[in-house]
């Protein structure tokens, strides 16, 4: 039995207004016309002079600072050598021996415990071009559009330290979630804001040290990032287990065929020749301007989730979805806060049940959504008075989910206040077993069941809004006396 030993590098664009080091838009690969957003620096024209972006630095000590990273005080920045077409410098503005930070750490939850992942280093650098290439086999040919060149990035790199595929998406979803939450990335990966590289290898369980690597480069779905490396940790230790080397190199993961592909050797940090970028001076961190970061960073998704526990009483699984969104979050204490007589466990089911279905089912986003955390704390408040019963609740729900009514005028307009007078549903509960002499006998004979039969002829005479506790309650008592 082998175990595989995976690391990974995360480039996660900065969602600044303009690039790394020119003054050219961020601007929408999907939407916004090739080549449109490029300038003489991005496009690594002769003479030029890049410019650091503040914002972009900001950005990347917010979230060293999250992840409880070392501040250097001074990095550098660097030229990484390498040549693409996607590249049109030549080389890359990165940053290498003195980054912008080193040392943090992030907690994931497995099903089993909560564990820490250590992070190696944060650094900023530039992101490439786009290439797109063609599927004419007879004229080949590729297209470049560069207007991602020079865009902000910040590169997360983790130590070495997770032990199965599925470790490997727990941890790019709580980064992920951690950027988000931090406001400086998107986290959307069909945009390609955030790209996930894991460098994994595989050895005999108890063995120290390590043995040859791959690296599964710009997987941009915790789909791909875990069934490739579920594929190559199973060809790895398929090698090994007949004797065969693994070769270190660079792979692709195909997805239509789901298995990784030998892209090139893999480079090492000498095949770069790292230099200090000449065109740039040390960046100096200012120890005021960490304090006031620091100061101003959010609530974190680890520390919310860890509070919903304590101060709501929710289980892991509930916290753990609530979380996992900060507008969802937010969204919940609005709630509860509008609805203090509401128990924090129903308008957890609530949100994550009823309305994350209607959601899911229309296709829709929080930013879309019509129903507001108060107009939701008035339904949950008609149903725990009692005005209404769940079945009518979800009536009104999708009704508010389609038209961003309120609750009450919904309940008013159609006359869908439950009923809870007694008489009344004693009156109907009578008529219902006189009207079913054959059914009460069956029950008084034994066959019990047909008490959930008779429960459900209540609710259709009363059109589902009679109390259903009190229908229970009246049910009972009457069939006993007939007994």
């Amino acid at each position: 039995m082998y175990e595989p030993i995976i690391g990974l590098e995360v480039h996660a664009e900065i969602a600044t207004h303009s690039k790394m080091f020119c003054g050219c838009p961020v601007v929408d690969l999907t939407e916004a016309e090739p080549n449109s957003a490029v300038c003489p620096v991005c496009a690594g024209m002769p003479g030029t002079l890049p410019v650091v972006n503040q914002r972009a630095v900001e950005y990347g000590l917010r979230v060293a600072l999250a992840l409880e990273c070392e501040i250097a005080p001074v990095s550098i920045f660097a030229r990484k050598n390498y040549f693409y077409p996607d590249l049109p410098k030549g080389y890359q503005i990165s940053q290498y021996k003195q980054p912008l930070a080193r040392s943090g750490l992030l907690n994931i939850r497995t099903a089993d415990s909560e564990r820490q992942v250590q992070i190696r280093r944060v650094h900023l650098e530039e992101d490439t071009g786009k290439l797109t290439h063609s599927d004419d086999d007879t004229s080949p040919y590729s297209l470049v559009d560069l207007n991602r060149a020079g865009v902000p990035l910040l590169e997360i790199v983790s130590e070495p330290d997770l032990r199965s595929a599925e470790e490997a998406r727990l941890y790019g979803e709580a980064l992920r979630n951690l950027l988000r939450y931090l406001g400086v990335n998107s986290g959307n990966m069909q945009k390609g804001v955030l790209r996930f590289e894991a460098n994994v290898s595989v050895r005999p369980f108890g063995e120290e040290g390590f043995r040859t690597r791959t690296e599964i480069k710009n997987l941009n779905s915790f789909r791909a990032l875990e069934r490739s490396l579920s594929y190559e940790i199973e060809r790895q230790s398929e090698l090994h287990g007949v004797g065969k080397p693994v070769v270190q190199q660079t792979m692709g993961w195909d997805e239509r065929r789901e298995i990784t592909v030998p892209q090139r050797g893999k480079e090492e940090e000498d095949d770069y020749r790292y230099f200090p970028e000449p065109d740039l001076p040390p960046l100096v961190i200012n120890e005021k301007w960490i304090d006031e970061i620091r100061l101003n960073l959010p609530e974190l998704p680890q520390a919310k989730f860890q509070r919903f526990q304590a101060e709501y009483e929710l289980g892991a699984y509930d916290a753990d979805i609530l979380v996992a969104e900060k507008g969802v979050a937010d969204f919940f204490e609005a709630l509860i806060k509008a609805a203090p007589k509401v128990s924090p466990k129903l308008a957890a089911n609530w949100v994550t049940g009823e309305l994350f279905g209607l959601m899911n089912q229309a296709g829709a986003g929080l930013s879309s959504l019509k129903v507001s955390p108060q107009a939701l704390a008035g339904l949950l408040d008609m149903l725990v008075d009692g005005n209404i019963n769940t079945p009518t609740a979800k009536t009104v729900l999708a009704e508010m989910f389609e038209s961003g009514q309120s609750p009450e005028a919904i309940v008013e307009a159609k006359g869908l206040s439950q009923i809870s007078d007694a008489d009344h549903i004693a009156n109907t509960v009578s008529q219902i077993l006189d009207e079913n002499p054959e059914q009460v006998s069956k029950y008084l004979g034994g066959k019990e069941s047909l008490a959930n039969w008779f429960f459900g002829q209540v609710m259709r005479a009363t059109k589902g809004k009679a109390n259903p506790q009190v229908v229970k309650n009246e049910l009972a008592r009457q069939l006993s006396s007939r007994s």
